[in-house]
């Protein structure tokens, strides 16, 4: 299925059950900015952005993630800000949440308000809870902290650098 008007977009929220959710058994692509006041369960979800309440999904990529709860198979995207989220996979640019819960985990920066747990893998360069208590582990491994190469310029006379290259 594809949305390009609002009013499409309108008719298709008009179809929203009691709970104010929608499920649909095809692919959704919206191709405009909008705003969806509603929970999404879908199979994939492929977005620039996501606000959301709730997010039910096998696979989401995104640039940036706004939601209350993310339940997910895998998510691939460059920042996540959650409440909480549940995902087979993640692989984020930057997470920010308040529990995390995920089969493996890939991430530049997580922080998270009270825990953080991967059963197989988490491999990030930053990771820190809020709370005083907070905690981060990874069950089948050792948390692998991904080390940053600084680059530095250095500028020599020619004395000098045939002084280093005698040393050499």
């Amino acid at each position: 299925m594809k949305i390009t008007t609002q009013k499409e977009l309108d008719d298709l929220i008009a179809t929203a059950n009691e709970s104010n959710t929608i499920v649909l058994n095809e692919d959704l692509k919206i191709t405009f900015d909008c705003t969806i006041p509603c929970n999404i369960d879908a199979y994939n979800i492929t977005a620039r952005n996501i606000k959301a309440w709730d997010i039910k999904a096998g696979n989401i990529k995104a640039g940036n993630i706004k939601a209350w709860d993310i339940k997910a198979g895998n998510i691939t995207a460059r920042n996540i800000k959650a409440w909480d989220i549940k995902a087979g996979n993640i692989k984020a640019g930057n997470i920010d949440a308040y529990n995390i819960t995920a089969g493996n985990i890939k991430a530049d920066n997580i922080e998270y308000y009270a825990f953080c747990i991967a059963y197989h893998s988490l491999e990030c360069k930053s990771i820190s809870g809020i709370r005083e208590n907070s905690i981060h582990k990874c069950l089948d491994q050792e948390i692998k902290t991904i080390k940053e190469e600084k680059k530095v310029t250095i500028e020599l006379t020619e004395s000098q650098l045939d002084k280093i290259k005698h040393l050499i």
